[in-house]
C-alpha cells in the first residue's frame, strides 16, 4: 500500500457563494485569486510549492464580510493575499469582490486560519 503524500505547502482559494454566481464564473474567479496570490507570493515558498504538486484547497464563505475578515487574518500572518475583484463585464457588477487567494505558504499557517471554512 502507497503512502499518502504529505504536503506542507498549499494554496487556498476562497469564494463568495452569496453571489450566486454560474459555476465557470467562480471558476475563473478562483483561477484568479490562485494566479495573483501565486505572483504575490516570495520565490522560496513558490518553489517548494511547485515541487510538491501545487496543491489547492477551494474554500467558500457567505459574504463579502466574511472574505474580509479571512485576507484580515491571513495578512497579520504574514500570508500573502489577492483580492479578487471583477470587471463588470458578464454576470456582476464591476467592482464587486468575488474571491481571495491564500498563499501558496505552510499548510499549518493556512489551516490556522481557514480550517472553519466549508469546500466550496
Amino acid at each position: 500500500m502507497e503512502k499518502e503524500p504529505r504536503f506542507e505547502w498549499k494554496q487556498c482559494l476562497v469564494v463568495r457563494t452569496d453571489l450566486k454566481m454560474s459555476c465557470g464564473k467562480t471558476c475563473a474567479q478562483a483561477a484568479h485569486a490562485a494566479v495573483i496570490a501565486f505572483e504575490r507570493s516570495d520565490p522560496a515558498s513558490r518553489k517548494k510549492w511547485l515541487q510538491e504538486g501545487q496543491k489547492k484547497v477551494v474554500l467558500k464563505v457567505t459574504s463579502e464580510r466574511a472574505l474580509l475578515e479571512i485576507r484580515t487574518l491571513a495578512e497579520g500572518a504574514g500570508i500573502p493575499t489577492a483580492l479578487v475583484q471583477d470587471a463588470g463585464l458578464t454576470e456582476i457588477p464591476p467592482g464587486t469582490v468575488t474571491a481571495l487567494g491564500l498563499g501558496p505558504a505552510k499548510s499549518d499557517d493556512l489551516d490556522r486560519i481557514t480550517s472553519s471554512l466549508p469546500l466550496l
